[in-house]
């Protein structure tokens, strides 16, 4: 138990030192955020459960392949936000909307 709340404690602290940091600097919290830290910290606990580089291997190449459909996020709401007025919220959710969309169909591209 105390594994899984040294776990939650360190993720959680990611995200709040991101969400700080671009109060103050959005462009130093986007360099941060930009940073594969979730998927670094994933794996680094992956490992250390497993002890399995082979598997910790075919997760990094899965990650790889994912962040491809991931940017369709960013793109739409940016555009979003910046071209429309239909809000934070509406373009939060279509961007969300639009992302699942498009890890549908490049799952299907891939053979997923």
């Amino acid at each position: 138990m105390t594994r899984y709340l040294l776990k939650f404690l360190i993720s959680a602290a990611v995200i709040v030192v991101v969400s700080e940091i671009s109060k103050r600097n959005t462009l130093i919290g986007g360099l941060i955020a930009s940073l594969p830290l979730t998927s670094m910290l994933a794996i680094l606990w992956f490992y250390t459960d497993t002890r399995d580089t082979g598997n910790v291997a075919s997760l990094s190449m899965s990650i790889l392949w994912f962040v491809i459909p991931s940017l369709v996020f960013f793109i739409t709401l940016s555009l979003l936000l910046k071209k429309t007025s239909i809000g934070f919220y509406p373009s939060f959710i279509l961007s969300t909307l639009l992302t699942m969309l498009s890890y549908y169909i490049f799952g299907k591209i891939a053979g997923l």
